[in-house]
């Protein structure tokens, strides 16, 4: 694949030589990071290299969460062994990324990335901001005292990045028909997610592992688009797998992992202080959490021994979401012709915000119909966010909310005429817009806003 995209690059050069026009380099989907480097005297250690030497027609993986819950559908009886053992099964991998020490071979362990996000991933170990600017106030039983930024980085494994390579087969077009977009049972994604608050700013994350990176963004210092050296702190580790008999309704199994700084680490190092949060393999749509907002859920486990911050930011009626998810956020409501504003309200999860993954071919300067949590039609005066800067949305518990709570496998879209993602938030909400960009020359709207809707401060 690279051989053809430098192919292309080379035609482009002709063209532009025999029309007398100035060479322009086109975007390489295979781009590594920004090149935003560090000083040797600050950093010598290695660059992040993207990991695309994407399998194809591998058998299904052995599953050992399915045998750890006896081949039966996961329920809150049983998430939680369920979700031990899909972080076990990941263990040796992890703990050999988070130890930082030369023996993380992503291609040799057979752990890949997607394309197209080179110039949005800082050049130590490849990370993307996630969520420019958390407030404070969104954890303040925890002892936050300043606003952060979040640093995420995923990771395919074997299985999944087979749809990877079937979707960016050609990177200059991808394939998105012909089921290309759904991924094999045991496909895993793992994402990391890293927050700029230290200890100093944040006791939670008191002992917790540090990477240093190039962090174009860090709301903590207050630095906008200024490529600095600094620390992220490991906060959170997400490990979603394909599992269609585990969650038969909507194909999925989303586990949160967390740092706990009361936990102490074994032999397996910081990898034994990420304990869960909890587990969602569907929205609970038969759960009205706006009428009875403690209603019990069955479809979303939460481990009554997390951590208080990973607690403070719960999703919907107490769906999971983790603290890097934007599960609670400040909305304007409008009910009986009244508007009210509603502090750090749950409105949304981990499910019901991967749901909205999908992408209209008809419309790629839009590219996704439905944002990542509920936001309302604008008003009659066309004011698409009168609320702001609260997200102006519809009512909870109103048939236009609960588009966002329902239970679909992966190969229906949540609106008609767009190509349904199977709950690949990343392929539709950054990769492909990041793909039309560059293939339009023009800034495409969703990469200018962060995952709660706000827009972005850097460039």
């Amino acid at each position: 694949m690279r051989i053809r995209t430098m192919y292309f690059c080379y035609c482009l050069a002709v063209l532009g030589v025999l029309l007398g026009v100035p060479a322009i380099a086109a975007p390489d989907p295979w781009l590594d990071h920004n090149g935003r480097l560090p000083s040797r005297s600050d950093y010598a250690g290695p660059l992040f290299k993207l990991s695309h030497d994407y399998p194809s027609g591998l058998p299904a993986p052995h599953m050992p969460w399915r045998t750890a819950i006896g081949n039966l559908p996961i329920s809150t009886a049983n998430a939680a062994a369920y979700t031990q053992a899909l972080k076990d099964s990941v263990a040796r991998d992890m703990v050999a990324l988070l130890l930082d020490d030369g023996d993380w071979d992503p291609g040799r362990r057979g752990w890949y990335n997607d394309p197209w996000l080179g110039a949005q991933r800082e050049a130590i170990h490849g990370m993307l901001v996630g969520i420019e600017r958390v407030d404070d106030a969104m954890f303040a039983k925890s002892g936050l005292t300043k606003p952060f930024t979040t640093y995420v980085l995923t990771w395919y494994n074997r299985t999944a990045a087979q749809t990877l390579g079937a979707i960016w087969r050609d990177p200059q077009a991808p394939q998105l028909g012909g089921g290309a977009t759904q991924y094999a049972e045991g496909s895993i994604t793992v994402k990391l997610a890293f927050t700029t608050a230290g200890p100093a700013e944040w006791p939670a994350m008191r002992g917790a592992l540090s990477w240093p990176m190039m962090m174009t963004t860090n709301a903590t210092t207050g630095q906008f688009d200024r490529p600095t050296l600094g620390k992220g702190h490991l906060m959170q580790v997400d490990i979603v797998v394909k599992d269609t008999q585990s969650a038969p309704q909507t194909g999925w199994v989303f586990t949160t992992l967390v740092y706990d700084r009361n936990t102490r680490p074994g032999s397996r190092g910081v990898w034994d202080q990420m304990v869960p949060l909890g587990a969602q393999w569907g929205n609970d749509p038969r759960v009205d959490s706006a009428a009875k907002p403690g209603a019990p859920l069955f479809e979303s486990w939460i481990n009554p021994n997390a951590p208080l911050y990973a607690t403070e930011t719960l999703g919907w009626g107490g769906r999971l979401s983790g603290p890097n998810d934007h599960g609670a956020n400040d909305i304007s409501v409008v009910t009986g012709g009244q508007r009210s504003l509603l502090r750090r309200a749950g409105n949304s999860s981990c499910l019901s915000c991967h749901g909205t993954s999908q992408w209209n071919p008809a419309n790629p300067a839009k590219g996704m119909s439905a944002f990542l949590m509920p936001l309302a039609p604008p008003d009659a005066d066309g004011a698409p966010n009168a609320g702001a800067p609260y997200l102006n949305s519809p009512a909870p518990g109103s048939s236009e909310w609960l588009r966002w709570f329902q239970n679909r496998p992966g190969n229906v879209p949540m609106d008609a005429g767009s190509v349904a993602g199977d709950y690949d938030l990343a392929l539709t909400f950054r990769v492909l817009p990041a793909w039309q960009e560059a293939r339009s020359g023009k800034k495409h709207a969703l990469q200018k806003l962060d995952a709660g809707g706000v827009p972005l401060q850097r460039e």
